[in-house]
């Protein structure tokens, strides 16, 4: 998106920039509204800009015919993360690990302190896609075809990307358990 700067007004060159200029103020309250948080606002926010920026003609549709889209599309988005959130309810690891132990003194504290900031230090040995991709998968819940709009990657390269990284983070940590034996 090339963005024009004369004096303190700012032109842009892509049409859909305009639109989102113009109504993601109004459509992040509505969504803002029926949600839990901010962020997941912000989130169903995006997916709503994505499927404007998949819609050609939304630009050519008059002011009052595009902010009635959006609004209809918003709606759908929460609808079906109400859905997803009904199906697929989301648990932190942190509680069912707690399901499973059952004396959580320091030392268990401790433990997983340690093994969550071992992950966190692999994570962040791995290439920048990487990192987002799992970012966006498992801390998101965002779909690989989601993933792939945003990283401007086909679905199925999103799939083989995170079965790699996956694949990848097992054997370092397959590696680091034989280390620990010897």
């Amino acid at each position: 998106m090339q963005i024009k700067q004369r004096d303190e007004n700012i032109q842009y060159t892509h049409p859909h920039a305009a639109l989102y200029d113009q109504y993601s103020k109004a459509i992040l309250g509505y969504l803002r509204l029926h949600t839990n948080s901010l962020e997941d606002a912000e989130d169903l926010l995006l997916e709503v800009f994505v499927a404007a920026l998949e819609k050609n003609n939304l630009p050519m549709l008059s002011p009052g015919h595009q902010l009635a889209w959006l609004r209809k599309v918003a709606q759908n988005k929460l609808s079906n993360s109400y859905r997803r959130t009904q199906r697929h309810p989301q648990t932190s690891l942190d509680a069912i690990a707690n399901l499973f132990f059952i004396e959580e003194g320091p030392e268990y504290i401790a433990l997983q302190r340690e093994a969550h900031q071992q992950l966190r230090s692999h994570i962040q040995c791995l290439p920048e896609l990487q990192q987002q991709a799992l970012q966006l998968r498992y801390h998101y819940g965002l779909s690989c075809a989601e993933i792939g709009v945003l990283l401007q990657k086909r679905e199925d390269a999103v799939r083989k990307l995170l079965s790699r990284t996956i694949q990848f983070l097992r054997q370092v940590y397959s590696q680091a358990e034989g280390e620990k034996k010897c």
